[in-house]
């Protein structure tokens, strides 16, 4: 009889153990209708949101200037009209409606320092595309 109940109880540990593994084969399964779920319903969100909002809407950013470390205020052109927003902190608010100017706005000119740092950038590319001589002397009064 002792056999028969060692034989038993090896029996019962792989029966515990095959449904372990069925336990586990089903959950496993779950997760990857999960997953596949998940990534269907993305793909069909995407599908949707392209048809609701089309690609060619009429909509430009004219320009932007930041007034804060978070705050923007953005000129935006729709159709023939320029709406002047303020941007900040997750919100935007229309700050005044105008119609759309033929001429785009014009940029406020460079800093100085802007400008001689564009100049010392065109006289290293110009040293690096044509190396010149240890004895050339600059010619340029700025520094």
């Amino acid at each position: 009889m002792s056999t028969q109940a060692t034989t038993s109880s090896a029996l019962d540990g792989g029966v515990d153990a095959m449904a372990g593994l069925a336990l586990f084969g089903k959950t496993a399964a779950a997760l990857i209708v999960v997953i596949v779920l998940i990534l269907l319903a993305t793909a069909l969100l995407k599908r949707w949101q392209t048809q609701r909002h089309p690609h060619g809407m009429p909509l430009k950013v004219v320009a932007t200037t930041a007034v804060g470390s978070r705050e923007r205020v953005v000129i935006v052109e729709v159709d023939a009209t320029w709406l002047v927003l303020g941007v900040g902190g997750g919100t935007v608010t229309k700050l005044h409606e105008l119609p759309a100017a033929s001429v785009e706005p014009v940029s406020t000119p460079a800093s100085p320092f802007a400008q001689r740092m564009a100049h010392a950038l065109r006289r290293q590319r110009g040293k690096r595309a044509a190396p010149s001589s240890d004895n050339a002397v600059d010619d340029d009064p700025t520094p």
